[in-house]
């Protein structure tokens, strides 16, 4: 792969406040650049490098806002309003990319910044501690993480195939002309595998859910397991998290409260796992998240689909989070998930949730012929959200839709559900504009659009790589 080293490059912070153990260091610190050439030779380079890592994740290129945003819009539940500000929700929407679309190009550009940024730790040579081996559990958690979303996003999903192409695979720091080949679904994901296992024998740390933890790396874990319907080892991982990693969930009398609260790092393990953090420093501004869903004083290009309101109850304390708006000369409803996108701390980026593990494990339970325990943690999330729902007693099939109801509700607005029915092969109906009835069938994974292509700037500076086929 031939980079484009302006892009490449990495941002690093180089005011820190100090160098012990202990990361109280946040986004609100300082940041500068710091040439690639300078080697990191102190626990101080490496924090600086560390929090220049997680400055790329947040990027509204990445997790800050492109990839979360695609995983409700090209799912079924929310489209882009036809009063709307022209960014990437209106290709989105209708499935319309091209090798040139700049949507699939800076998500591949940034995702694969925050993997040299991640290389660059991972090769530092500084002396171990316990504080080093957990900046460099980050790190192979960080890139875990990356190669996740650049397989699921650029190549078909793992249960089409493993020998599929994926994406090429860097792994190592800096080599300033490489062009390597597309390496297999199956090898991104064998990669993926390794690093979080290293992750997780690397990191002892907890300081707060504003950095990857031990147990992060965990419930990474599970969800790439279950991509690979790998159901034993996703239980196993998932286990482990509600196990042994001390996480709750929060009381439907909390929960609204709990999401107004996440604009800052929590360390008391309740529900977030990992979230970046948006602080009044360090945030996207108005290409933040919470922009496209917010009305007032936003751009609220993102309304919610009636088939998305309707799956709660009036009971069900997520109702709270879709309210009813007049956008244009239609009236639609409205995510109000993020409600702090115009104050100075903006709304975190979740990325890893406990219900989520607890929802994936409810899934391998279902896929290791225990129906027993996946009605049971299953039931864990929709009774804590709803406590007038005496509990799911389905039986066969029904359990798996389920499970994925009630992920579906969950995991509303934070970019999970398109993933779902990716790897499910599942056809829907994709609404484009709900109050004129303009659909889409969408059949997944052939359906034109479904992956991104790759960027044609990649294919053109490296012989070595490949289009997907349906864009050549």
């Amino acid at each position: 792969m031939r980079f484009n080293i302006k892009l490449i490059i990495p941002v690093f912070v180089l005011l820190v406040a100090s160098t012990g153990c202990k990361k109280s260091y946040l986004q609100t610190t300082p940041y500068d650049g710091i040439d690639l050439s300078i080697a990191i030779t102190t626990e101080a380079d490496l924090k600086a490098a560390d929090i220049g890592m997680y400055n790329a994740m947040r990027s509204y290129l990445a997790f800050g806002r492109y990839l979360p945003a695609k995983g409700d819009i090209m799912a079924d539940n929310t489209y882009c309003s036809s009063t709307n500000t022209g960014r990437e929700n209106t290709t989105y929407n209708v499935y319309s990319f091209t090798p040139s679309t700049a949507v699939a190009g800076s998500v591949f550009n940034q995702l694969y910044i925050v993997i040299k940024r991640a290389n660059q730790i991972i090769a530092a040579t500084v002396p171990a501690s316990a504080t080093v081996n957990q900046y460099k559990g980050e790190a192979y958690a960080a890139r875990a993480l990356s190669y996740l979303e650049l397989v699921r996003n650029y190549a078909y999903p793992y249960s089409s195939g493993a020998n599929n192409p994926g994406v090429s695979l860097v792994t190592e720091f800096f080599k300033a002309d490489i062009k390597p080949a597309r390496n297999t679904v199956g090898e991104v994901y064998t990669q993926i595998l390794a690093d979080l296992n290293q992750a997780y024998s690397l990191m002892t740390v907890y300081t707060s859910s504003a950095y990857f933890s031990k147990y992060a790396a965990r419930a990474l874990q599970a969800r790439v397991y279950m991509d690979m319907a790998d159901w034993a080892n996703a239980k196993t991982a998932a286990l482990d998290v509600v196990t042994n990693g001390g996480f709750t969930t929060v009381a439907s009398t909390s929960y609204v409260a709990w999401w107004a609260a996440q604009n800052a790092a929590s360390a008391n393990k309740q529900e977030a796992i990992f979230s970046l953090i948006c602080d009044a420093t360090g945030n996207n501004g108005n290409e933040s998240l919470s922009y496209l869903y917010y009305q007032a004083g936003s751009y609220g290009d993102y309304v919610v689909t009636n088939s998305l309101y309707n799956l709660y109850s009036a009971t069900d304390v997520r109702r709270n989070f879709i309210v009813k708006v007049k956008r244009g000369q239609d009236s639609t409803w409205s995510s109000v998930k993020y409600p702090n996108s115009l104050s100075s701390n903006k709304d975190n980026i979740p990325v890893l949730r406990y219900s989520e593990t607890l929802l994936i494990l409810a899934e391998a339970y279902y896929n290791t012929t225990d129906p027993t325990n996946a009605l049971l943690y299953a039931n864990m999330v929709a009774q804590k959200r709803d406590p007038s729902f005496t509990g799911y007693t389905s039986s066969g099939a029904q359990i798996l839709e389920d499970i994925l109801t009630e992920k579906r509700k969950e995991l509303a607005f934070e970019g999970e559900r398109y993933w779902d029915l990716y790897r499910l092969k599942r056809s829907f109906t994709k609404v484009v504009d709900q109050p004129q009835g303009t659909t889409l069938s969408i059949v997944l994974p052939t359906t034109r659009g479904s992956r991104f292509p790759i960027p044609q700037a990649e294919t053109d500076t490296n012989p070595n790589t490949s289009q997907n086929s349906e864009y050549q």
